[in-house]
């Protein structure tokens, strides 16, 4: 792919030569994720949809490639230290696999009210899980904590360089797969995903658009994009666990520069989006992984005469670990 960036090297938290760097350094650890396609689903949107399939990452999500460049990018003596992270979904089960894999501990501080299929990733990996209560600030002391007693490196969830290199490398493989795609769709929480893929993308082409995909109940980011600074909500209320993170100093100025507009969808939006997944696509998705084929079917998407030209939509399926418990029920509620 012909690299035809105007984005200033420097300027953002990652580029496309760190992403590329990435991509060389995880290429034989994480999976190169499928692209999937439906007729009904492509008849349904009314346009040709290509669905990037990061439920069949290691770990489940695409949190395992920024953590995987992340805990591949440190020097011997940093890593024998381990590492450390707070995460109440799928970057602790990835940071733990990553270290697993170089041979490394890792400390995974680890809210009480996380789902219990998360939890029992990281447990499966091998990581260390150390509880907090559900604030961020409880998370945060608590890391500090383990990182003061053990000397682990902190990676964080997604305000991390090497964590945007490692998710953009979703975009070198998409493009690849397909490079008629216009758009791309991406969920947004913290930032780091879209971050990544929109660095990457806008390198590869220019006019590209990104638009992303964020829960009604957990709008911090679209709040941010049209105050033009960051907004952090009180509480947030979502069924998409994934997606409730705010965005970073890191993450920001990629969103605010670079991510066309963001369309925010109501929770039994999400639940449909699931079920079509899994009744169509055949593809088991948790909710934040849904949201971006339910922002393409939303009203606010299809309705916007602006939007029309957007004919070839590159949607990433962000995650699969879903409790099947909770699953029944979403379904049940999407009826």
């Amino acid at each position: 792919m012909e690299d035809k960036s105007q984005i200033t090297k420097g300027k953002y938290a990652a580029d496309i030569s760190s992403i590329k760097e990435a991509q060389n350094r995880i290429k034989s650890l994480v999976h190169k994720t499928p692209l999937l396609s439906s007729c009904s689903l492509n008849a349904m949107s009314g346009r040709q949809l290509y669905f990037k399939c990061e439920c069949f990452q290691k770990g489940g999500a695409f949190k395992f490639r920024g953590a995987c460049n992340a805990v591949f990018s440190l020097n011997d003596e940093d890593a024998s230290k381990g590492v450390v992270t707070h995460s109440s979904g799928n970057h602790a089960a990835a940071l733990a696999l990553a270290a697993k894999l170089r041979g490394i501990p890792s400390y995974i501080v680890i809210p009480k009210n996380a789902p219990t299929c998360k939890i029992e990733n990281v447990k499966r990996y091998g990581g260390q899980v150390v509880w907090s209560e559900a604030s961020v600030q409880s998370r945060e002391e608590i890391a500090n904590k383990v990182w003061q007693e053990t000397g682990a490196i902190f990676i964080h969830p997604y305000n991390d360089g090497r964590i945007l290199s490692g998710q953009g490398t979703i975009s070198l493989e998409i493009l690849e797969q397909a490079p008629q795609i216009d758009t791309l769709v991406v969920p947004i929480s913290g930032g780091g995903l879209i971050s990544g893929i929109a660095l990457a993308a806008k390198s590869i082409n220019p006019g590209i658009r990104i638009f992303a995909a964020e829960p009604k109940g957990a709008d911090d980011a679209a709040q941010s994009k049209a105050a033009g600074r960051i907004i952090r909500l009180p509480e947030t209320n979502t069924i998409a666990d994934g997606l409730r993170a705010f965005l970073g100093d890191f993450t920001w100025p990629v969103v605010r520069d670079l991510v066309e507009d963001i369309i925010t969808v109501e929770d039994s939006e999400i639940i449909k989006a699931m079920k079509l997944c899994f009744e169509i696509l055949k593809v088991v998705v948790e909710p934040s992984g849904a949201i971006g084929l339910a922002a393409v079917l939303s009203d606010t998407f299809q309705k916007n005469p602006a939007w029309k030209d957007c004919n070839h939509i590159g949607i990433v399926v962000s995650g699969g670990n879903v409790d099947l418990a909770m699953l029944w029920d979403s379904l049940n509620k999407g009826k």
